[in-house]
C-alpha cells in the first residue's frame, strides 16, 4: 500500500516503468497538495520573501540531487513552483513514475519542517 510514510522511506531508482492507475490514485491521495497536470505533478510553495524562497530551493536541491531525480523549478520573489515527471517512462515519451511521488513527498517534508521551524 502506498502512503506518505512509504513514499518518504523510499529512494528513487532508474525506471522505464510508468506508475499504474491504482498507484497514481494512492499517491495523489497521500500528497493532496500536489496536482496532476497531464503527465506531470506540480505544487506551488509560497514564502515571505526571496531569501526564504531561495533557501527552500537550496534545501530541496540537496535532496533532489541525492535522489538523482530533478524537477522543473519556477522561482519568483516569494513563490516556487515544483513540477516532476519522469522522462524515461512510456517508451521515452515521459510521464509519471513512483520516483516523482517519492521526491514530492521529500519536498513536502522539507517545506513542512522549514515552515514549522520558522514558527509560521
Amino acid at each position: 500500500m502506498i502512503n506518505l510514510t512509504t513514499l518518504l522511506g523510499q529512494s528513487c531508482k532508474p525506471t522505464t516503468t510508468g506508475i499504474s492507475h491504482d498507484d497514481l490514485a494512492a499517491c495523489l491521495k497521500s500528497l493532496p497538495a500536489w496536482l496532476q497536470e497531464g503527465q506531470k505533478i506540480s505544487r506551488s510553495f509560497a514564502f515571505r520573501n526571496y531569501y526564504e524562497t531561495l533557501a527552500f530551493v537550496n534545501a530541496i536541491a540537496y535532496v533532489i540531487h541525492a535522489q538523482d531525480h530533478h524537477p522543473e523549478l519556477l522561482v519568483t520573489y516569494n513563490k516556487c513552483v515544483v513540477r516532476f515527471d519522469t522522462h524515461t517512462v512510456n517508451d521515452g515519451k515521459g510521464g509519471l513514475s513512483i520516483n516523482d511521488f517519492i521526491c514530492a513527498a521529500k519536498v513536502d517534508a522539507i517545506f513542512t519542517q522549514a515552515h514549522d521551524g520558522a514558527g509560521n
